[in-house]
């Protein structure tokens, strides 16, 4: 039986937000090196996955991302130290938000309709904020 997903974006007050989008971006700069090869990978351009980053960049009292340009050696990103322990403490977040969810979600999918008709594969994802 389904028990639904619980997605969590924090809003720090207008000034910028950190949600799951941002998230997966941020691991997959960790996992390729490239702001580039991250943004590809998460279906985005190269100028949207930068404009995230930079927002994350300004948001924060240090850089969660530092970036090289490119040239002869080629560029690179990589997760600041800041930027490691902000998207442990958001992914530590999520799963202790889910662990308290869980019940909730349960009982919620408990009084879903039998024959209710299933969208594709749920709503979309939320865009990258």
């Amino acid at each position: 039986m389904p028990t639904g997903r619980l997605f969590i974006r924090v809003d720090y007050d207008g000034r910028g937000v950190l949600g799951p989008g941002k998230a997966r971006l941020m691991e997959a700069i960790a996992e390729t090196g490239s702001i580039t090869a991250a943004g590809r990978r998460l279906g985005m351009s190269y100028r949207r996955a930068w404009l995230l980053i930079d927002e994350l960049n300004h948001l924060f009292r240090a850089p969660l991302v530092s970036a090289q340009r490119g040239g002869d050696r080629g560029g690179g990103a990589a997760l600041t130290a800041l930027g490691e322990t902000v998207l442990a403490r958001y992914r530590a977040l999520e799963r202790d938000a889910l662990a308290a969810a869980g019940p909730h979600l349960a009982a919620l999918a408990a009084d879903l309709a039998p024959d209710a008709t299933p969208v594709a594969d749920g709503p979309p994802e939320p865009a990258a904020p």
